[in-house]
């Protein structure tokens, strides 16, 4: 497997500085330990938003950091959680007086860190609440977690709960909001090849030429099942169907439809499983309001793909249109 790096074990370093030269105008970049923060942080009387998570996933979470979405991000190395330090730095740099609230991906190692970090912060005398993401239906417990994962669904989360703070919700609002947001968005994957980690060299698992994985982990987990490569749409109709039965949809329903590619899959192939999906759902009585395909929630260079669907009302939709100014994300302002 080619890639561009250096020494694999500067990779994380190395990527964090280029992100901060690349988007100077929207972020400020700390290394040693390593988080990146809006460049106007920490914002006076408004509630900061932390998220974090191994690195790998760009333009998760860095990608998000500005106005509209989070005040800092911490990225660990790649597919591993930050450690506490780093995560107790970004708290205590965006912390504007309101609070800080952190955004957690259910693996067991982000929750954990998280949580040692917030008690620290919390002896310094910063207010930190949690919200815990966990849309993954694939499977129930996986090599990371205890319940389900956290995967694309986080995008949302941090964006409707990033509207929120910068409207000026206090800490249990903007908690609030992220938990509504958390109840009613669901997502599935698929992956059709595996990752390189770069300090692994090899693959993270292996799947034969004709092989595709239901339910994949953002790192590689296994998920429901391996089968033979099937047309798009019936690849489709496979991650719907969970996703689907897990919250009670009724014809009538608003949707927001998301096709997260996993970093090597091409936008064209993307927009074949959303005019699939956008049918389905249609057919089933549920309207598509809000969209949003692309890259969002890698894993590296794996070629795949997930959906996610969250299930909107007005507050959700307005926070969701509200200006945002990332640099993955950018709309309104």
């Amino acid at each position: 497997m080619k890639k561009l790096v250096n020494d694999p074990k500067n990779v994380v370093d190395e990527a964090v500085a280029g992100f901060g030269a690349a988007h100077a105008d929207l972020v400020s970049v700390h290394q040693d330990p390593n988080f990146i923060v809006r460049k106007d942080a920490p914002v006076a009387g408004k509630v900061g938003l932390v998220s974090g998570g191994g690195s790998g996933h760009e333009p998760m979470h860095g990608g998000f950091v500005g106005f509209g979405m989070l005040d800092a991000a911490v990225p660990g190395a790649v597919f591993t959680s930050p450690t506490p330090d780093p995560i107790l730095a970004a708290t205590k740099a965006v912390d504007g007086g309101a609070g800080v609230l952190h955004i957690v991906k259910n693996y067991t190692g982000d929750v954990l860190n998280f949580e040692t970090a917030a008690d620290l912060a919390a002896a310094d005398g910063i207010e930190v609440r949690s919200v815990l993401v966990n849309d993954d239906v694939a499977v129930k417990d996986s090599l990371y977690t205890a319940g389900r994962r956290g995967v694309a669904g986080t995008v949302l989360v941090e964006k409707i709960a990033g509207a929120a703070a910068d409207r000026g919700d206090n800490l249990d609002a903007v908690a609030t909001v992220a938990e509504k947001v958390i109840a009613r968005v669901r997502s599935m994957g698929v992956a059709l090849t595996p990752c390189v980690v770069p300090h692994a060299g090899e693959p993270s698992f292996t799947l034969a030429e004709d092989e595709i994985e239901i339910g994949i982990g953002i790192h590689g987990e296994p998920g429901r099942e391996r089968i033979r490569l099937e047309p798009a749409d019936a690849i489709v109709d496979r991650l719907l169907g969970p996703i689907l039965d897990d919250i009670p949809f009724v014809s009538g329903d608003e949707v927001l439809l998301m096709v997260n590619g996993m970093g090597g899959t091409p936008q064209i192939e993307l927009y074949i499983v959303f005019r699939h999906a956008a049918e389905v759902l249609a057919a089933k009585g549920l309207t598509v309001t809000r969209t949003l395909v692309g890259n969002f929630t890698t894993s590296l260079e794996m070629q795949g793909m997930s959906i996610t669907v969250l299930k909107l009302d007005q507050e959700l939709t307005t926070l969701w249109d509200a200006p945002v100014q990332t640099a993955a994300l950018r709309w309104g302002r």
